[in-house]
Order: C-alpha cells, then sequence, then structure tokens
C-alpha cells in the first residue's frame, strides 16, 4: 500500500524569493525585489572626496593646472582693472569733466562781460559738481615800490573764490590757499611762475601789488588745467573789491561736472551763464582725453574676456584629463562597486562630484594666487589695487560649470563599463 506523502500535494516542493523555478518546472511564489539604496547629499561628497584622498599628489597637481588657470584669468583681470584704475585717475587729472566758460565778442566786435551772478546761477545746473572763478582786475604785481609801473613781467592780478583751488586741481607749494581770514584782507597768494619771476616764495614777505602792500601767504605748483593761474597773483574775491575797485564779474568760470553729463551740461551753459546773450558766451569743449577713457575701457574689456576664456578653457581641459585618466586607472574600484549593487547613475554621480571638488580646490586656490598676484604688481608699480568682485565670482563660478562638463564624459564612460568588463582588468 502507497502512503501518500505527507504535507499535501504541495509538500517537498523548493520556494524561493525571486519566484524562480524548481526543476520540475513549476513556478515558484516571487519574493520582495532588491533596491539600491539611495546616496544622500553627504554621502555623494563624501564618496566623491574619497577619490581625491587615495591619491593627493594627482589631485595637488591637478588642482595646480586649475589654479593657474583661474590665476591667470584674476591676475589678467586685475592687473588690467587696477592699470585702468591708475589711467582713470591720470585722465581725472587731466579734466575730462572740467569745462571752461569765458566772456566771447560782442556783436560790435568788443569783448563781452559775464554777469556778477553767473557763477551762482550755474552751480543751480544739478549735474555741476564745482563751480568755481576767477576775475580779471587791472591792477599789477611788483617785487617792491621802487620798480617801474611798465614792469609787470606780464603777470595778472586776479581775484580768486575760495573754491577755486579744488575745482582747478590745484597745489600748494608752500603756504597756504585764501580762506575766510585771509580772502578779506591785503594777502596774495602767487603762481608758480609769478612767484619764481618776483622771486618771492616765503609766507609773510610783502609784495607791491595794487599801489599797496600784500602780504603772501602761499605759492602755488604748476597748475596743469589752468596754466593761466602759474602768471597770476590770486587775491581774495572781497580783498579785490575792497582795495582793487574789482566790479565783481568773473572773467573765467570754471565748472566741474558728473564725467556722464559733460555734453549735457555744456549744452545749457551759455544760456545759464548769460541768459540774455547766451551768444556772448565762449564755453570750452570737453578734454579729448574724455574719448580716450571711452576706448580705452571698451579695449581693456575686449583684452579681459579674450584671455580670462583662454584660462579658463585651459583649466577646463586639464580638469577633463585629470579624470579621465582617472576612470581608466579606477576600473577595479568601479566593477567592484557594480557587482555589490552600485547603479550607473551612482558610479556618475560619484565621478562629476569628484569633478566638482577638484574645480573647487582648484578655484578657490586660483582665486587667491591670482588676487595675490595683482596686489604685488600693482603695488610695485604705485596703481590701486582693483579685483573686481564679479571676476573672483567668475572665476569660482566658471570652474564649477567647466568642471562639470570636463567630468560628465568621464562618468558617464565609467558608468557603462560592466562590472565583469571591469573586474576583468585586475
Amino acid at each position: 500500500m502507497r502512503r501518500r506523502p505527507r504535507g499535501g500535494p504541495g509538500h517537498g516542493r523548493a520556494t524561493h524569493p525571486t519566484g524562480a523555478t524548481h526543476p520540475t518546472g513549476a513556478a515558484l511564489p516571487a519574493g520582495p525585489s532588491l533596491r539600491a539604496a539611495r546616496l544622500r547629499p553627504a554621502d555623494v561628497v563624501r564618496l566623491g572626496g574619497t577619490g581625491l584622498r587615495t591619491r593627493p599628489l594627482r589631485v595637488f597637481l591637478s588642482a595646480l593646472g586649475i589654479a593657474i588657470g583661474v590665476a591667470a584669468m584674476i591676475a589678467v583681470v586685475g592687473i588690467s582693472g587696477s592699470g585702468q584704475a591708475e589711467v582713470d585717475r591720470r585722465l581725472d587729472a587731466l579734466g575730462t569733466n572740467l569745462l571752461r566758460v569765458a566772456p566771447g565778442n560782442t556783436l560790435e566786435g568788443g569783448r563781452a562781460r559775464l554777469p556778477a551772478e553767473s557763477v551762482a546761477m550755474i552751480g543751480r545746473i544739478p549735474p555741476v559738481r564745482q563751480v568755481a572763478a576767477t576775475g580779471a582786475t587791472s591792477a599789477h604785481v611788483y617785487r617792491n615800490e621802487r620798480i617801474a609801473v611798465g614792469r609787470t613781467g606780464s603777470l595778472d592780478v586776479l581775484a580768486a573764490g575760495r573754491d577755486l583751488l579744488p575745482a582747478v586741481g590745484g597745489r600748494l607749494h608752500r603756504g597756504r590757499w585764501l580762506d575766510t581770514a585771509t580772502e578779506t584782507y591785503p594777502a596774495v597768494v602767487l603762481g608758480s611762475t609769478a612767484a619764481q619771476r618776483l622771486d618771492v616764495y616765503t609766507p609773510g614777505t610783502r609784495v607791491w601789488l595794487g599801489g599797496r602792500w600784500f602780504s603772501l601767504v602761499g605759492v602755488l605748483d604748476p597748475v596743469p588745467l589752468a596754466p593761466e593761474l602759474d602768471n597770476a597773483a590770486l587775491v581774495g574775491w572781497p580783498a579785490a573789491r575792497t582795495y582793487l575797485r574789482f566790479d565783481g564779474r568773473p572773467s573765467t568760470v570754471y565748472v566741474r561736472t558728473e564725467d556722464t553729463q559733460v555734453a549735457a551740461v555744456r549744452s545749457v551753459l551759455a544760456a545759464t551763464a548769460f541768459p540774455e546773450k547766451p551768444g556772448e558766451v565762449r564755453i570750452s569743449r570737453p578734454s579729448d582725453a574724455l574719448a580716450a577713457r571711452e576706448a580705452t575701457e571698451s579695449a581693456l574689456t575686449g583684452l579681459l574676456l579674450g584671455l580670462g576664456g583662454v584660462a579658463l578653457l585651459v583649466g577646463g581641459v586639464g580638469v577633463g584629463n585629470t579624470m579621465v585618466i582617472s576612470v581608466l586607472e579606477r576600473r577595479p574600484e568601479i566593477g567592484l562597486r557594480r557587482a555589490l549593487g552600485a547603479t550607473r547613475g551612482q558610479i556618475r554621480t560619484q565621478f562629476v562630484t569628484e569633478s566638482l571638488l577638484l574645480s573647487v580646490i582648484g578655484g578657490l586656490g586660483g582665486t587667491v594666487l591670482g588676487t595675490l598676484i595683482t596686489a604685488v604688481y600693482a603695488t610695485s608699480r604705485g596703481w590701486p589695487t582693483v579685483v573686481p568682485v564679479w571676476a573672483t565670482a567668475a572665476g569660482i563660478g566658471s570652474t564649477l560649470v567647466i568642471g562639470m562638463i570636463a567630468g560628465l564624459y568621464p562618468a558617464v564612460r565609467a558608468s557603462r563599463l560592466s562590472p565583469t568588463e571591469a573586474l576583468a582588468s585586475t
């Protein structure tokens, strides 16, 4: 008598969680499927940094290549920016924003005269930053009262306001400029040529001016923007009225405007200075240095973009080359990780992250190095040190973008390696 197997008809059949079939052909019930673990951001950074820590010398050399590229860009931008700042400083000294207002000729051919209120009216123009004036007098200056009247030495006596010196960019050679006290008393400041011709340099020395003694309070250095002041003796505006019979009408008005508003201010100066007869006002044109500044800025901008792009391209090629070599050397590691369950996406993420970390290290190092190079070079030339913020941000940001692009191809190539192919290369 045959005995029935225990456990029913299904007893003795093997089951498998994956749903495989028994050797007899019967289907086995399916079990839970396996899923690859997800990597958190911290795990991704740690995994990418592992590849860098295991090859410190190669990482240093690769980061150095990136740093040199970024430093070249920062240094080019910084040195060019510092040079441009020096050019701007020198062009400002040439008076790119300085306009000169002077009386022209009348319709009858005579010499016109500006109204006494013209200085105040010009000062009400919004873009005007500084306005100052000088007024011609009929007086003459001599070393002492025994000099013949006709031997004036071609020196003029001008009434001047307290704000004249900063408006024309003048500097004192010695002594002091006219202030609230000295502008009302018989005090005089000599231009550089006037002091030389009178042979008077020491403050406190007296000179014979307008038929009376004036006390010297200061001597000017040469004034490139207003060379007529070099041959003049300057007295305070109130003192000129009191002692020299000055009528208070300006003969020359110096106007400093905003750099971008020079043309606009020039177009309204004549009507503002002499509303009744604007045709009798002569306005100087802006300096040609203004056009030179615009051309210089345009040329330097193109130079910076070209050289900066080349430097970043060199750095990107270095990153890509480093990552390709890294993939070739680490094929066994990639095969082992794939065999242990790492997905293609995780392999790609690992190598892209490693490329980004390498770029960040090189970018930060290059930024510091480029800034130091700029500071040393600018200081040695006596220039102001200028490192634009946009250049620093562009250097770091560009290395990230280039690092991602350069690391993408090696990452995709690594992810496509099958475990058997990668492990077979050991």
